[in-house]
């Protein structure tokens, strides 16, 4: 370095003596460290609010999993924001350390507000050792060597008690401990185990039961999810002319082919054989022949569509949301089965994206996995029907003058008197019927 030079010279010619000499050394090693943080300074990005669809400008900071201090890697989630519709990620663009964050939790951000800074750099690998300590303290727990051999031979709900017998071992001790300045009144082996419990459940105990007969009340803020779900369905029974048709369907050769194949299925492609493909596949062939329930009204024109764009409810803890099977008409069983799935986990992880709920044509909302027994599906606009499944209940039926018992389902779609008329509803569920109480038409297309 010059400076460096320049001091070597002037200390060879006697012109710094050794005071000027740590003047100089102290001089350069400011200049070195004012050099060091004003990089830091220019190296540090800002992070922003990213873009989450156009018709989305705003959300709410749910969460930072990070805090200042903590290193990123590169696409590393920081942050999550709550909108309406989906849950956004805020991910890191590059490996660093975070320096600031600019927003509070429950804030209210909008698309191209500043966030967080981020000072890039490289990250040590402190995910890989983490998982050790994870195990070491799983270890303790399981060492006993008796607990182990029990666990073999007894259920498991008494592994509960087994955590109880080691407080014993210190009241053997309790002598001692009563020479000691700190007492336990309670000494009794009876009276520590409520203890321990009490411990463990601390938050519960803060909050005392109330009273018999407590008239309180808790108010929670409702979340932006649950706001637009509110907005929609009022917006549906505002704008669409709804009505609901009902039909019952016997489930015993869909029951029969499920029992026969689920096993091969599962064997073969990794996924659960259920009902919701059988009914996806015979409302695509139904949907072919009735288009209305298909269709959908854009201003005074209405749009009908040669492709079935599946919407299936999911109900996630925030609320119910409805992924697409995207050309449901060209997929078999197990393709509608393993979309389905795939779309199914993604949506209770959160993971859901715009595009993933985007377009659909139709929608099926199953009720039955709750145990409803009768229901009256809400449209989902622009959408001009909605099937509604339900759940299988065995019932005495008339078949060919005999009295059976048969596994039976109610299913209703409501659908949009604006489009369709009632004959065209009632064609359609019939046709859903036929199809499902005889799968070889279905798979026939017959």
């Amino acid at each position: 370095m010059l400076s460096q030079r320049i001091i070597a010279v002037a200390r060879s010619r006697g012109v710094l003596r050794p005071k000027h000499l740590q003047d100089a050394s102290k001089l350069m090693m400011r200049t070195r460290m004012a050099q060091f943080h004003s990089s830091r300074l220019l190296q540090a990005e800002t992070v922003k609010v990213p873009q989450m669809a156009e018709s989305i400008s705003e959300g709410t900071l749910k969460t930072w999993s990070k805090q200042v201090g903590d290193s990123v890697a590169a696409d590393e989630e920081v942050a999550t924001i709550e909108t309406d519709k989906i849950d956004v990620s805020v991910n890191a663009p590059t490996s660093g350390t975070i320096v600031k964050l600019l927003a509070n939790e429950e804030d209210t951000v909008t698309v191209g507000q500043d966030l967080f800074v981020l000072e890039p750099g490289e990250v040590s690998k402190s995910s890989e050792p983490a998982p050790e300590p994870e195990k070491e303290e799983q270890k303790p727990s399981e060492t006993p060597s008796e607990p182990k051999k029990q666990d073999s031979s007894e259920p498991s709900d008494q592994q509960t008690d087994k955590k109880l017998p080691p407080p014993p071992k210190p009241s053997g001790s309790d002598k001692k401990a009563d020479s000691k300045p700190k007492e336990d009144k309670p000494s009794k082996k009876d009276e520590d185990k409520p203890k321990k419990k009490e411990d463990k459940s601390s938050p519960a105990a803060a909050a005392p039961k109330p009273p018999a007969g407590s008239r309180n009340e808790t108010r929670v803020k409702m979340n932006r999810m649950r706001l637009r779900i509110a907005e929609r369905l009022k917006q549906s029974q505002n704008a669409a002319a709804s009505l609901t048709t009902f039909n019952e369907i016997d489930m015993s050769a869909l029951v029969n082919m499920r029992k026969k194949y689920k096993d091969s299925v599962q064997k073969e492609h990794d996924v659960k054989l259920g009902f919701m493909s059988f009914f996806a596949k015979a409302c695509t062939l139904a949907l072919k022949e009735i288009p209305a329930a298909n269709a959908s009204i854009e201003g005074e024109e209405i749009v009908y569509r040669d492709y079935v764009d599946l919407s299936v409810a999911v109900a996630t803890p925030k609320g119910l949301v409805t992924p697409v099977v995207r050309n449901a008409e060209s997929m078999g069983l197990v393709d509608i089965e393993k979309e389905v799935a795939f779309l199914g986990k993604k949506a209770r992880d959160g993971k859901l994206s715009l595009e993933d709920m985007a377009g659909g044509t139709f929608t099926i909302s199953n009720g039955g996995v709750f145990g409803s027994l009768y229901g009256t599906p809400i449209i989902n606009l622009p959408q001009s029907a909605v099937l509604g499944m339900h759940t299988i209940k065995d019932r005495p039926v008339v078949v060919d003058g005999q009295i059976v018992i048969r596994p039976i389902m109610v299913v209703a779609l409501t659908y949009d008197h604006r489009l369709l008329d009632g004959r065209e509803a009632v064609t359609f569920l019939v046709k859903v019927k036929e199809y499902l109480e005889d799968p070889a038409k279905m798979l026939l297309a017959v």
